[in-house]
């Protein structure tokens, strides 16, 4: 599924990955990633809670805030800032390109 194209750059599929669904988990060279549309966006996120490793996946997107299905806590979609009350890192994101030929992610 996924393609490269310079060390960086690696092709997730056509624009309709995520066609009627909020969110899919991915698995990219190794990382366990998931695509969520926030709106008009598309944004990668690594998948496990990076508190506790609860599969974000299980979680839900409101209101461009990921939340944790076994804390609760949410994480923004736009720099992966955990909610307020909470003292553990943020969550990793990763930028999606969308571009004539598909989903692209870009890896940092």
């Amino acid at each position: 599924m996924a393609e490269t194209d310079g060390p960086e750059r690696i092709c997730l599929g056509p624009h309709d990955l995520l066609a009627g669904r909020n969110s899919v988990a991915i698995t990219v060279r190794g990382y366990h990633l998931l695509l969520v549309r926030d709106g008009d966006r598309i944004v990668a996120a690594e998948r496990a809670c990076p508190h506790e490793g609860a599969d974000l996946s299980l979680g839900q997107c409101v209101g461009g805030r990921l939340l944790c299905p076994r804390h609760l806590a949410s994480f923004d979609l736009r720099d992966g800032s955990v909610s307020p009350g909470w003292s553990f890192r943020a969550l990793r994101l990763f930028e999606i390109e969308s571009a004539s030929d598909g989903l692209w992610l870009r890896m940092k």
